[in-house]
């Protein structure tokens, strides 16, 4: 039995619906990531989670009907994008969330020094919380969340506001802080690289409408459509046609190329897109003769850009690609645009999607 379930959700925001979902469920014990663009209705469904924006449908807890949102909320733990501190110390804003249940002043202040030290602000516990920086003030929140214990965790973007560093450092925390007490817990983020630090199970959420749900291997190699690929960082996606499948490969053209995959193409087209991630294209100056790639072509680099602690180099094989390279290969290779390379990708990395039809 699920934790939570949610069964025909309609959630609305100022007379417009932003989120429909037949079905989806929370196991417990898991980290599910919510994961999708801006403005896709993240934030409105773990409210509705939270009992705390209304909805049409129904929310089963262990199987149950949620009809009492009080005492239903007070199974949860919820941090919002922004922290909501108060003008007092950093041990009472952590224990606040305890003081409201009733919980005696020595046993919330324990409770809520752990947590502070799980998520590495126990250094903090006698400061004014005017005085954080963003990154304190959000420890702050989780810790204050986290005191209570909660059966269900629901965080909002937690880390939306803060810088790269400090970003990193508290996904860290929090990921530890998570690994040791196996609080079942729902993430929204538009953050790939945050879903995949953190969730056992990510949901793809575009235009209020769930994509696909499955674990992050699999929603970041075999994306359920186009528009999912194109969100999760799957750059490549190239309208193909189906020469033949045998048991082992499909040979597709992509234009006047030839491209083998042991991908099977769906059921009934003959004219697939082909998925591939730009990490697992490579690129070198020579095709290596021992290599067992079976798809290597001889290309122009027509643009270079920084991308992070990677390259993004897109090429013309016949067909665009891209691929993401590290700055120390492209130092390697002394790539400059115009240059002609090879840029290959293994049989067994692309996938195929039906194209969608009008």
């Amino acid at each position: 039995m699920s934790l939570l379930e949610a069964h025909d959700l309609v959630v609305s925001r100022e007379g417009r619906v932003v989120v429909r979902l037949e079905r989806l469920a929370v196991e417990e014990g898991e980290t599910l990531a919510i994961l999708g663009p801006n403005g896709a209705g993240k934030t409105s469904l773990l409210l509705a989670f939270a009992a705390l924006r209304p909805y049409a449908g129904a929310l089963r807890w262990r199987g149950a009907v949620v009809d009492d949102p009080a005492t239903y909320r007070r199974r949860l733990g919820t941090v919002l994008q922004r922290p909501l501190l108060l003008d007092r110390s950093v041990r009472e804003n952590a224990g606040l969330g305890l003081a409201l249940r009733g919980v005696a002043r020595p046993e919330r202040d324990e409770r809520a020094e752990t947590e502070l030290a799980r998520l590495g602000a126990a250094h903090l516990a006698d400061r004014r919380a005017t005085a954080l920086s963003a990154g304190e003030a959000q420890r702050v929140s989780l810790a204050r969340a986290l005191a209570l214990d909660p059966e269900l965790l629901l965080l909002d973007e937690p880390f939306a506001a803060l810088d790269a560093p400090t970003r990193e450092a508290l996904l860290g925390d929090l990921a530890h802080a998570l690994a040791g007490r196996g609080t079942t817990t729902v993430l929204v983020t538009h953050d790939r690289d945050e879903a995949l630090s953190l969730a056992d199970r990510i949901a793809v959420l575009i235009d209020g409408r769930l994509r696909q749900i499955d674990v992050a291997e699999a929603v970041f190699t075999r994306p359920a459509d186009a528009e999912v690929a194109a969100f999760v960082g799957v750059e490549n996606v190239l309208p193909a046609h189906v020469v033949r499948a045998t048991d082992e490969l499909t040979l597709l053209r992509i234009g006047d190329v030839a491209v083998e995959v042991t991908a099977v193409p769906p059921a009934g087209d003959d004219f697939p897109l082909l998925c591939i991630r730009p990490d697992d294209v490579a690129v070198a100056r020579e095709e290596a003769r021992s290599s067992s790639v079976r798809n290597a072509f001889r290309a122009t680099v027509t643009r270079l850009e920084p991308a992070g602690r990677r390259v993004r180099v897109t090429l013309d094989c016949g067909f665009p690609l891209i691929a993401h390279i590290t700055r120390q290969s492209a130092r390697d290779l002394t790539l400059a645009e115009g240059d002609r390379v090879v840029a290959s990708f293994k049989a067994t990395v692309p996938h195929l999607l039906p194209r969608r039809r009008r």
